[in-house]
């Protein structure tokens, strides 16, 4: 004996008329008319990004080839410049990241009450409204003078004092967010408080403490400031005649677009919009890239 299936009309009962008229009440249209300008807004908020994007690509991509990303300042090139940017945040992401991490991990798990905690949240966060300019000054000073010249890890120093709170705040609002039974789980099966750090509070909280990683790089990797008080800038590639010469005045692609853009010749203008755009894209690649490492993390 087949039973049969019984097919109803999903809309029975229901006053359709009535229910499209309602469309039309005041508090509907001032909905649909608040979607509207919220749209709007949002459509005017991105126009001065698109448009400068927009410059970026018709000026700077006219002089864009491999000649200019492979050759050095002095054969016509920026490729010296653009080795330099990557050396100087390599040297500030290898300072910044574990000494924020770390400090993270403080102001999260092991002393989040302590006067050390209110003390370092308080500093982290005046960091972060820092004047870029006080920045490069303060390295001067610590290195520079020190040292006795400008160099690749003095512009370094002052981008790892740029990056320092935004991995430090962001990686705190990370680990925050681990939830609390897998601490307590952790915790019942007898891990210490390393193993907990270790084992589970950073690798749970990686996608958040890369998006914060990365958001640094990104506004280092565009600060002029304080490189021109600690790197300086130089024509030579940073590898010359065999020889790693870190010590030594250092080019970046940030003072290079300074330089470059109050120059009365053409030819220096177009290099500085094409640096601009190199810049842009590196910035947005490191972005990507982090992404993805922080989707795949999240995945696994």
């Amino acid at each position: 004996m087949s039973a049969q299936l019984e097919i109803r009309d999903p809309f029975e009962g229901v006053d359709l008329p009535q229910l499209e008229k309602s469309l039309y009440t005041p508090r509907a249209a001032f909905s649909a008319g608040l979607s509207l300008l919220t749209g709007g807004m949002t459509l005017l908020a991105m126009f001065p990004l698109v448009s400068v994007l927009a410059m970026l690509i018709w000026r700077g991509g006219k002089r864009l080839n491999w000649t200019v990303l492979t050759e050095s300042l002095a054969d016509g090139g920026f490729g010296n410049a653009i080795v330099g940017t990557l050396a100087m945040v390599g040297i500030a992401s290898a300072i910044a990241i574990p000494f924020g991490i770390l400090a993270a991990v403080y102001l999260a798990e092991i002393g989040p009450t302590t006067r050390t905690a209110s003390a370092v949240r308080f500093c982290a966060k005046t960091l972060t409204g820092l004047p870029s300019i006080l920045a490069g000054v303060f390295a001067y000073a610590m290195v520079v003078l020190l040292t006795g010249g400008f160099s690749a890890p003095a512009g370094g120093v002052a981008l790892s004092l740029l990056m320092l709170p935004t991995i430090i705040l962001t990686s705190e609002e990370a680990i925050r967010m681990v939830p609390a039974k897998m601490r307590e789980a952790a915790i019942g099966m007898g891990c210490t408080s390393t193993q907990l750090a270790w084992r589970v509070l950073l690798p749970t909280a990686i996608p958040g403490i890369l998006t914060g990683v990365m958001l640094a790089v990104a506004r280092a990797a565009g600060e002029t400031a304080p490189l021109i008080f600690t790197a300086l800038f130089s024509k030579d590639w940073l590898v010359h005649n065999g020889n790693l010469e870190l010590m030594e005045p250092t080019a970046s692609l940030a003072v290079m677009i300074y330089n470059f853009s109050g120059m009365p010749s053409d030819d220096q203008i177009e290099l500085a919009w094409t640096a601009s755009l190199v810049l842009v894209m590196l910035v947005l690649v490191l972005n990507v890239i982090g992404q993805l490492l922080s989707r795949r993390s999240h995945t696994h």
